[in-house]
């Protein structure tokens, strides 16, 4: 129980007549990478802000960082941060400038002190100065995230971080996650990427009509599709095949 960073039972949502969440239910260990996959209108939008406070839901229960989201949601901020699918900053001001106006919004001791340590922890220093209308969208994204650490939450809730970017720009950003990590923040990831699931995520777990209709490890997820023979050789199916085998039998079902 202590070593869970958020639980989740039973979660529903509508939307008028639409049933979007029919009772969801995981957990997501603390300094763990949790990566919630799911086709678009899936619902993972909607778990994201039950999670952060940012909507009710109509039924079940929902714990972030031991706080319950509905009865304690000031507790639940205090202890999160959230990025969005896309980049919150302002493209008026340099990076330097961005960093400081949330860490003074943050209250923070020294806000140009915080502001210099996440500019060299994101590779950003040599850009600080530079209005970020003239950051690439990798450079962008790493400040989003940059930003959304002032204040050192415990877990980050990253929305389709790397919708939009290209290539190099996605790998830069991989590596921001995995470093949070590392350093014992618990990411929640949400992502239509199955790669990025397959190249971050701790846990996984498979969002499809309003459930959570498979989860565990890669290589649990794995072991439910054996692997195929090609050509007298063993093919290791990818996420992305054991995605749309999963989605493919519910539908049948």
């Amino acid at each position: 129980m202590q070593n869970q960073a958020i639980q989740v039972k039973g979660l529903q949502k509508s939307y008028k007549q639409l049933s979007v969440l029919k009772g969801v239910d995981f957990e997501v260990e603390k300094g763990s990478i949790f990566a919630l996959l799911g086709s678009n209108g899936a619902g993972k939008t909607t778990i994201v802000k039950i999670l952060t406070t940012l909507l009710k839901q109509d039924g079940g229960t929902a714990a972030v960082n031991g706080f319950d989201v509905a009865s304690k949601p000031d507790s639940v901020r205090q202890s999160i941060s959230l990025t969005g699918q896309f980049a919150a900053v302002d493209e008026i001001l340099t990076g330097r400038e961005n960093l400081i106006l949330i860490a003074r919004l943050r209250h923070l001791k020294n806000p140009r002190q915080v502001a210099d340590d996440l500019l060299k922890h994101f590779s950003l220093t040599d850009a600080a100065d530079r209005r970020v209308a003239t950051y690439s969208g990798g450079m962008r994204r790493r400040l989003d995230i940059a930003m959304s650490l002032v204040g050192k939450p415990q877990i980050i809730f990253l929305d389709e971080p790397t919708t939009g970017l290209d290539p190099e720009a996605r790998i830069e950003v991989w590596k921001t996650v995995k470093e949070l990590a590392n350093n014992g923040t618990t990411v929640f990831l949400t992502t239509q990427y199955l790669d990025e699931a397959e190249q971050l995520a701790d846990q996984i777990a498979i969002l499809h009509e309003g459930r959570i209709i498979a989860g565990g490890t890669l290589a649990e997820l794995k072991k439910r599709f054996p692997p195929a023979k090609v050509e007298y050789v063993e093919k290791q199916l990818t996420l992305e095949e054991i995605f749309l085998a999963i989605i493919g039998k519910k539908e049948e079902n």
